[in-house]
């Protein structure tokens, strides 16, 4: 009798196995995701994009053997782009993103890490049951989610905030203020404190701006300042990746590169003798240097555990550029027309980079910076790669908003879930079908005002403190120097309407505060 017994606990063995390695098979075809979200990199800064100094050879691989949009844009500041990422939904809207003040964790210890979490979130109204977010979207179709870095929600966030939002694993700041200084004496880890041994400086090191002989010294006393954040967070992403290999994963990387102000342990040896730089400037340029670094580790990684072909690499930036190298006789905050002594107003006088004399032109010849809605500070760079599935060197001139990451990412995922969004997923873009719904234009608040685009490259932006809108065709003129509202009037009328519309009958509620 008990001899019968064994085919048969054989062959119910060979079944749980063979179940087993289908499932692992079937969770291995799904592609892993990483999601490289570079801080204040202007679209000029990258070789791809034009620039001339700074040799950025591992973002230009992802755009070289991937897919490049040509038209892509985001919010003109870190908080707001964060918040349009994660949600998938535009920052026009009369019910606005609830932006937190900065610097609720400078003095934060285990003693007081819960009443500075509960004195946050008594600002902030809970999400609804209904919204699903970024790291949620993959989380729920079976992904393991991690973010590490800088924040992803207002000028202070919370642990309660992150866990929602879908991470299943964090590690990185918890606030803007303390994010911009890049030797801080404790991270947040899921929630508790990791003291980093050897930095001592509550405000982790923040420089000084603009660049003087003070300045230099105070940022190159390296007393308490051991361990540079962003070789942290290295660190820990390669671990992540050789400690989920076997089973698909989300990794959001928002990193702190190139953000400012400048601070970098050492300066890279592409600029130690190069002339035409500052020494502030040589520092700034080896902050975009090692970005370009950290994504080659990053793709080296991949290859070494073989998921070079089943990982999908998304590289895009938060917001426009933005100087942080600025220094009498050079380039001068707030921004100057070296010319002729006059400030850019960004209305009559629009900021370029030449008028500017900025060495890099971090813009690409575009108007404006981040803060505001010209070119300069919402036309981003988007690159994606997935090698056998987006062909080499694709090019897109499709019309994106940051805001269609979260819908892309449900159809990568699987994701099978509602979602409330104003984005549109690109997903078959990357794969070379036919999009079934483009956009017909995309929205942005800022500073200045709202702007839309829409589809055809027509541009209309507010400038609400002169009351002004003015009407562009950027494929003649992306850089914004000729209004076309007067010559084209039935246009200018339909995109007002429109801009109108989506900023739900309410121009101001494209007019960005917190």
């Amino acid at each position: 009798m008990k001899l019968n017994l064994y085919p048969k606990i054989l062959l119910i063995l060979i079944l749980f196995l063979s179940v087993a390695c289908t499932h692992k098979r079937n969770q291995s075809d799904k592609p892993n995701i990483i999601l490289i979200y570079a801080d204040d990199l202007g679209i000029g800064l990258l070789g791809r994009e034009g620039q001339k100094i700074i040799k950025t050879p591992n973002i230009d691989k992802i755009a070289r053997e991937g897919i490049r949009f040509s038209r892509a844009y985001s919010n003109m500041l870190c908080a707001p782009a964060r918040a349009s990422l994660i949600t998938g939904l535009h920052d026009c809207h009369k019910n606005r993103f609830q932006i937190t003040g900065g610097g609720a964790y400078i003095n934060a210890d285990n003693s007081n890490l819960n009443k500075i979490e509960n004195n946050i979130s008594k600002k902030l109204s809970p999400a609804s049951d209904d919204q699903v977010f970024l790291g949620e979207v993959a989380q729920k179709a079976g992904y393991t989610t991690a973010q590490f870095g800088k924040l992803e929600w207002g000028f202070s966030s919370t642990d309660t905030q992150l866990k929602r939002h879908g991470w299943d694993y964090y590690l990185g700041y918890l606030d803007h203020i303390r994010a911009h200084g890049f030797y801080p004496p404790f991270l947040f880890e899921n929630g508790k404190i990791k003291k980093i041994k050897g930095n001592t400086h509550l405000n982790c090191a923040k420089s000084g701006e603009p660049e003087t002989p003070k300045h230099f010294k105070e940022r190159w006393d390296m007393k308490g300042k051991e361990v540079y954040s962003e070789n942290i967070f290295m660190d820990s992403i390669l671990h992540f990746i050789d400690s989920h290999k076997d089973r698909p994963f989300f990794l959001y990387f928002p990193t702190q590169l190139p953000h400012g102000p400048v601070s970098i342990p050492r300066v890279h040896p592409d600029f130690i003798n190069d002339d035409r730089l500052t020494q502030i400037e040589k520092e700034y340029a080896s902050m975009v240097k090692m970005l370009d670094d950290n994504v080659g580790q990053i793709l080296l990684k991949l290859k070494e555990h073989d998921l070079d072909k089943n990982t999908i690499v998304i590289f895009t930036a938060d917001n426009g550029h933005e100087i942080y190298y600025s220094q009498r006789g050079r380039i001068l905050k707030p921004y100057t027309n070296m010319e002729t002594g006059e400030r850019f107003d960004n209305y009559k006088r629009k900021y370029y980079s030449e008028l500017a004399h900025d060495i890099f032109d971090g813009n690409g010849g575009r108007a404006g910076l981040k803060r505001s809605n010209l070119e300069g500070g919402i036309h981003v760079p988007l690159f994606v790669r997935w090698p056998g599935k987006i062909p080499k060197a694709k090019v897109s001139d499709r019309l994106v908003a940051n805001y269609d990451i979260l819908p892309t990412l449900a159809d990568i995922t699987g994701y099978s879930g509602k979602l409330k969004s104003d984005g549109i997923s690109f997903y078959k873009e990357l794969i070379g079908e036919t999009a079934e719904e483009e956009h017909n234009y995309v929205v942005y608040s800022s500073f200045l005002g709202p702007t839309l685009i829409n589809s055809d490259g027509w541009k209309i932006r507010a400038y609400l403190p002169k009351n002004v809108f003015e009407l562009y065709y950027l494929p003649d003129d992306f850089r914004e120097e000729t209004d076309l509202k007067e010559k084209f009037p039935k246009k200018f009328k339909e995109l007002k309407d429109k801009l109108l519309n989506a900023c739900d009958g309410n121009f101001k509620n494209g007019l960005f505060s917190y």
